[in-house]
């Protein structure tokens, strides 16, 4: 097992700053542009993100520290965010507050490694440990990061040219 709390907890920490970098301050065209189809934009991810940290990780890592296995974790509605962004600044204001009161938590449940092998009944995967939740958080950001970086690739894919060949982040 790689998972280490303390490293995990160093992504969780760092993703606002990182969005905030990123994000803050530009123009709406870089923000509402997406994928294609039914994709993402910017605005989009952002908003998932803080339906994360109020319905998903603290409310799911305090059922499985609390109950036996037999209890299935809280129902989370991955597409509940859609329809409710607002502008960039109020979205990473709500984040960066909303994460730091998830970390506050999690510091305050205390969790050491005797915890780690607790499970809970996930709706879709079955039995799921604490360490593997606690991973999936912080890889959790780590691919919307990556996706976001993608969207704001993909706005010029078209006109790179030819050097779209020897940019992977495009295919």
């Amino acid at each position: 097992m790689n998972f280490k709390q303390r490293e995990a907890l160093e992504i969780l920490e760092r993703t606002p700053a990182v969005l905030s970098h990123l994000l803050s301050g530009l123009s709406h065209e870089w923000l509402v542009s997406n994928e294609g189809g039914d994709s993402w934009n910017s605005l989009e991810v952002v908003a998932h993100l803080i339906e994360c940290e109020k319905s998903n990780w603290i409310p799911r890592i305090n059922s499985i520290l609390s109950s036996h296995e037999i209890e299935p974790l809280p129902s989370f509605d991955r597409f509940s965010h859609l329809g409710k962004e607002t502008g960039i600044e109020e979205l990473l204001r709500e984040f960066l507050q909303c994460r730091q009161q998830s970390l506050y938590q999690l510091g305050n449940l205390k969790i050491g490694t005797f915890n780690l092998n607790k499970t809970g009944i996930h709706p879709e995967f079955g039995s799921i440990t604490l360490h593997q939740l606690l991973s999936t958080w912080a890889v959790h950001d780590l691919t919307h990061i990556n996706q976001i970086t993608r969207i704001l690739a993909k706005r010029y894919a078209c006109d790179v040219g030819p050097w779209k060949t020897y940019l992977s982040i495009l295919k």
